[in-house]
């Protein structure tokens, strides 16, 4: 008997069908990623923003945005006449400037302040939190030398624990008056803190320590801020305002001696 011929172009058949199935898998395996996204919940991609965060006209506003308004409020409400005490009772040239420049910045950014929380639709505090009132009373019983070490202390403190939720906001922040308003705090906390260094009081050892000590999650949001009372709409672009600049007294190389 003959041998049977071998039929041509089975093994040709046979390898092309290797390749298309290996083309199809490619092709699946791109594929599925973006069906998987296409079809993934609308709640997923909410959780981006936090779960306090509401729709302004001028962006989303979140908790940490709100927290940030009450507390650029609240520290002028115990900054100025803080200030105004350094400009009364402040033995040296450069207690009384740095009580100039926390008078004048906290004047201007409680005028920015409540500006921003009108146009939201937020509410804000009348009275300092019960450590601000504590401390105003602090400077309100020292005098003489007592008196410019305990200021710029207490001061210097608390425009470090602020300036790192400046910073946080000025660069998380998606609405345009927060932004705006950070700018601005940004600017004012900076100044401060150089004109109460510039006394040659601050205790940097000291400061270190207790910064060091509260040094925990990002400063706190306040569950109960007030969300704002105004609808969603097209955020709207926002200009600006000119920010205050200032003059910084001359330098101390060092305290003046403590008087007995």
């Amino acid at each position: 008997m003959r041998p049977r011929p071998p039929v041509r172009g089975r093994g040709v058949f046979s390898g092309t069908g290797i390749i298309v199935s290996a083309l199809a898998a490619t092709l699946v395996a791109l594929l599925f990623p973006l069906w998987s996204y296409a079809h993934r919940p609308a709640a997923a991609s909410a959780d981006v923003l936090s779960a306090g965060t509401v729709a302004t006209p001028y962006g989303p506003l979140s908790a940490l945005d709100r927290d940030f308004v009450t507390k650029v409020r609240l520290a002028g409400l115990w900054e100025l006449p803080a200030g105004r005490q350094a400009q009364q009772k402040g033995t040296t040239r450069a207690v009384r400037a740095a009580g100039r420049h926390l008078v004048a910045g906290h004047v201007f950014l409680d005028g920015r302040v409540r500006d921003v929380a009108a146009r939201l639709g937020l509410g804000l505090p009348n009275e300092p939190t019960a450590q601000q009132k504590q401390w105003l009373a602090t400077l309100g019983a020292a005098h003489g030398g007592e008196f410019d070490r305990r200021f710029a202390n207490i001061a210097r403190l608390a425009h470090g624990r602020v300036f790192s939720l400046v910073a946080q906001v000025r660069a998380s922040t998606q609405n345009t008056l927060v932004r705006a308003l950070a700018d601005d705090a940004n600017t004012t906390v900076l100044d401060h803190i150089r004109a109460l260094e510039a006394t040659g009081f601050v205790d940097f050892a000291a400061l270190a320590a207790d910064l060091a000590a509260s040094t925990g999650p990002s400063p706190g949001v306040s569950s109960g801020t007030p969300a704002p009372t105004v609808g969603a709409g097209e955020v709207v672009p926002l200009t600006p305002p000119a920010s205050p600049t200032y003059s910084l007294p001359p330098a101390a190389s060092s305290p003046p001696p403590r008087t007995p």
